[in-house]
């Protein structure tokens, strides 16, 4: 696990996910390493490789890093993105919608499925991202992933967090919040984190206009349909993107999706490691 960049959820997470394999785990941090005293990532990243590794799950601040890596021939192991700067972050989305599909299937987060659907297809499944698109890799990769799975996609954004080219994505920009709950029955409604320590500059006003009129607050949430679920990649920040409300809501699947995480990363290091798809849940 080399982590370039400070991580909660996604660290453990892989950690978690390599032990229950019966794998053993180096933990890497850059805070502390020969990074700090100027070490290039090309004599990083073999110094790892050199130590026997036999896969290596990567975050770092500049995009395409991860790609970098697993194409420049410095190393002959898979390489996984943990998340590469405002670029992409992969097996988010793919814990994302696997969890978005059991949850409209009607399947609980814990404990295995030993009869009927595994998941229901995302097929027309409306699905709203909202908040700091421009700076969110969690959104970049859901957007491709939930669109390629046939979910319609839609982006709430101020101008200001909307990156530059969006109109070419396969999605629906909205620029209000609650003409868009107004005018949408969406079966689920992401939120994401305002990340201010990738801004130089000053998006919207302040934080209390932001959470006015971009925030999942209590009132918003009751005029959401019964049926939509919340979902947040983390780490949430209460009282500005979302509410104590939102969050802790029995419809929230935030921590369906930290779960499910674990079984999902296990999934992705058994097929980069072993080669062999595995076809049960």
């Amino acid at each position: 696990n080399l982590f370039f960049e400070d991580s909660t959820r996604t660290r453990l997470s892989f950690e978690a996910a390599a032990k229950r394999l019966s794998a053993d785990v180096l933990n890497f941090s850059a805070k502390g390493s020969s990074v700090s005293k100027g070490e290039s990532l090309q004599d990083t990243i073999q110094t790892i490789s050199a130590m026997g590794a036999d896969a290596i799950v990567v975050r770092h601040s500049g995009a395409g890093t991860a790609h970098r890596l697993a194409h420049t021939g410095w190393i002959d192991v898979p390489v996984v993105n943990a998340g590469d700067g405002t670029h992409e972050h992969p097996t988010q989305a793919l814990l994302d919608a696997f969890t978005l599909r059991r949850a409209l299937a009607g399947v609980p987060a814990s404990g295995p499925v030993t009869g009927g659907p595994r998941g229901q297809g995302l097929d027309g499944a409306k699905v709203a991202i909202v908040g700091d698109i421009l700076h969110s890799r969690v959104a970049r990769s859901n957007v491709h992933l939930l669109a390629r799975l046939g979910a319609d996609v839609h982006l709430i954004a101020p101008p200001t967090l909307l990156p530059w080219g969006v109109e070419d994505w396969p999605v629906t920009v909205h620029y209000d919040f609650d003409s868009a709950l107004n005018s949408e029955d969406f079966a689920a409604v992401m939120m994401l984190r305002v990340q201010h320590e990738r801004m130089h500059e000053s998006f919207f006003p302040n934080e209390r206009e932001y959470a006015r009129l971009w925030g999942l607050s209590a009132a918003r949430l009751a005029k959401l349909p019964e049926s939509t679920f919340i979902m947040h990649p983390g780490p949430m920040n209460r009282g500005f993107e979302i509410s104590a409300a939102a969050a802790d809501s029995p419809r929230a699947l935030v921590l369906d999706q930290v779960e499910n995480g674990v079984s999902v990363r296990m999934a992705v290091l058994y097929r980069l490691l072993t080669g062999q798809e595995e076809t049960n849940d």
